[in-house]
This record gives C-alpha cells, structure tokens and sequence, in this order.
C-alpha cells in the first residue's frame, strides 16, 4: 500500500486507519464504529467538534462511503489494498427475542443457543443487546432443568452465554442468584464431574461461579462447605486456564472475608497450594491475590502453621516485596506481622533474617514512615500503617535479640 494516497475524508479522526464501517453521529461527523463505540465508553463529547452528543446517541450507517471506500480499496487492489467486507447489521433486540421464544420449543433449543453463543462471543453491543432482551432469566432456568445431566445437548453453549452476559447483568444476575441459591451448587458439580474434561466449559462454570460469590448476600457464603473450598483449591491446583485460576482465586478471596470460611479454605489446603502456584507463575494480579488472601488464613493459628510447614513461605514473601505493587506490599508486611507476633518462635525468626525478610520491610517501613508522618500533619488515617510500624519494630527487636543471643 505504500505510495498510494487515501482520501482523507476515508480515514477515521480517531483512528487515524481507513474506516471499515463508517458511522455518522448527531454532530454530522462521521467515524469507523469501533472507533468511536470504544470512544463513547469514557467521554460523550464527539472527538472532533467537542460537542455534547445525546445520551445513548444514534450511530447511523455511512452506507453511500462505504461503497466509495470499498470501490476505492478494489481499484487499488494491485497495490496492496484489501478490500474492506460489508460489515454486519447491528443486532436488534427482535432478532433476540426471536431467539428466546426459540428456546422453549425443543426441536429449535439447540440451534438457538448455537446462534446466541455465537452472538454473544462477538461484541459487547450484542451481549448488552441480549441483556436487555431479557435473556438472562431464560438461559439461567435452562441451566437449572438441565442440571441432571451437564453434558446434555445445550448445557456447553448456555454456559458460555451466561459465563458472556453476568459481566453486563449484574444486578438481574443478582436477582437471580438470590432467588435460585441452588446454583452455586450446580456450578460446583460442573468443576466436580469427574468425567468432565471439558475444559472451556470447566472455565466458563468458575467465571461464573466467581460472578455469583461476588453478588451473593453474607448469608449464601456462611453456608459454604469444606467440599465447596476443596473443589474451587482443586481448580487453583490444576491451572486449566489463566482465567479460571484468577476466578477461583476471587472465590477465595471473596470467602475468605469471613472468619467461619477460613478454617475451611485452610483445610481445603489452600495456604500451601497457594505458595505453590505463586512459585510458579508469578504475575502481578495473581500475586495480589494470593498474598490477600494468605493474608486472610495467617490471621488464624491453623493458617499460620500451614505457612510455617512450607519451606519457602518466608522466602517467597520476602522476594515479592518491593518487586511486584504497593497493595503486594501492605498484605506481605502484615503476614509477617501477625507471624511475628503470634508464631515467632526461635527457628522461625532465623528463618527471617536467613531469607532477609527484614531488609525489604525496612524498606517498606521506611516509605510508611513517611506516610505516617504525613498523615499525621494532613490529619488523616494510614491503612495499615500501624501494622507495617508495629511490624518494623518487632523484626527490629527480635533480630537484635537474635545477635546478642548469636543465633537460636
């Protein structure tokens, strides 16, 4: 395409590219779609004339130039031009609700849930288009007839809808989860199934099942069991997808807020597969959460004591300090806190200063220091600072211990 000059009323003012499928907003300037759909997601001025445009504003199809674009991309096609594809028509909420009523006859209900599954994979517009279709209520009560037997013709796709649509459902999503608790269950036999292999449809259960924790009152999670926990530490342990790790990580840090579901994370094993996996595929993310919810299990004795039987739990905590983010930081010095308070014993403290878990929290204690002292001034209140300086005065005092001792 080099040497071959565009028109510019063909390229987009956003992205600067030749427009695929042009799109005239209320102020009369035209855009290539995505560019300016990905637009209105954070501004609702038009690019060009700073105007305000209407809420929920009108993308009306620039047909006549996209004929002159592709007629112009076919012309050149000698030098390296692509002709550019007639862009799909937007879905409408007829099309969906064709779909819907589709669902309750039987010889229709598979190829319906093919159609939306595709759909729904193809864009934002089209799963919020569903939403507001009311396809959420259909596909979840398909689910749930069809629990008896999760490989059933169906079962896969209105997974994979569902797993599309929570994201932009939440609060019907809510009403639903409240009204039918026995989802979580069904989603747990999905992950259970010992004849499941599925792996995509495996993925798809936990993303939602971590939509459901997420929505779910105080009283659906007091009613979690140790089956429930070994199953989700189960999925940590497998790592069948980066995404379902990151869900089951959600689910436990969700869970693990309150008191009477940590002995049962904590006896689910989650302390050392936890360490486990951080050893394995640090990334920033996950790091945060896992160390949240280490953070969450060392404040019992019985999760403290999990940490302390892993060889390289002190380590691993010392190295991730100051490496990976501030919130890495805050959970890392109160895990070692509550360690150094409640289980400092003589091997444990040699460990610390063996590993050099003290010089990275001085570090930390250092900037924390100067947070405090500038909370002070401004008047305000430090999250965690009172741990991070209680934390820094017992590593001090145990370590000087320690030398004058010369050693446990």
């Amino acid at each position: 395409m080099e040497g071959v000059d565009v028109p510019s009323y063909f390229v987009c003012p956003i992205s600067l590219e030749i427009m695929k499928d042009p799109v005239t907003v209320a102020t009369g300037i035209t855009y290539d779609r995505e560019s300016i759909e990905q637009w209105l997601k954070s501004s609702s001025d038009c690019p060009v004339t700073k105007l305000a445009l209407p809420k929920d504003t009108d993308l009306t199809p620039n047909h006549t130039l996209r004929r002159l674009i592709q007629a112009w991309c076919t012309i050149n096609a000698s030098n390296g031009v692509d002709r550019i594809p007639t862009p799909k028509s937007p879905l409408n909420k007829i099309h969906v609700l064709k779909l819907i009523q589709e669902l309750s006859i039987p010889r229709l209900q598979l190829k319906s849930l093919m159609k939306l599954a595709v759909l729904a994979s193809e864009s934002d517009k089209n799963r919020k288009c569903m939403v507001e279709a009311g396809l959420t209520k259909p596909i979840v009560a398909f689910i749930l007839k069809s629990c008896a037997e999760i490989n059933s013709d169906g079962f896969e796709e209105a997974l994979s809808i569902l797993h599309q649509i929570s994201t932009v459902s939440t609060d019907e999503f809510k009403v639903l989860v409240m009204e039918k608790q026995e989802f979580i269950h069904l989603l747990t036999r999905v992950l259970r199934a010992k004849d499941n292999n599925n792996e995509i449809m495996r993925t798809h259960a936990v993303s939602i099942l971590k939509s459901t924790i997420e929505v779910s009152s105080v009283g659906v999670l007091q009613k979690l069991n140790l089956d429930f926990f070994k199953t989700i530490v189960k999925i940590v342990k497998e790592s069948i997808s980066h995404q379902a790790t990151k869900s089951a990580l959600h689910i436990l840090f969700e869970s693990c807020q309150l008191s009477q579901n940590k002995l049962k994370i904590i006896e689910a094993n989650a302390v050392l597969e936890l360490i486990e996996l951080e050893l394995t595929i640090p990334e920033k993310r996950i790091t945060e959460l896992i160390f949240g919810i280490l953070d969450g299990l060392c404040s019992c004795a019985d999760g403290r004591a999990k940490f302390l039987e892993h060889a390289g739990g002190i380590a691993l905590i010392s190295k991730r300090m100051i490496r990976v983010s501030p919130v890495v930081d805050d959970f890392a010095i109160k895990i070692l806190a509550s360690i150094c308070k409640f289980s400092a014993r003589n091997e444990v403290l040699q460990e610390m200063l063996n590993v050099g878990a003290m010089r990275p929290s001085v570090s930390v204690s250092s900037t924390v220091c100067d947070d405090f002292e500038r909370c002070q001034r401004e008047g305000m209140k430090g999250s965690g600072i009172g741990k991070t300086l209680n934390f820094s005065v017992t590593i001090s005092n145990l370590s000087t211990s320690s030398g004058s001792r010369g050693g446990p």
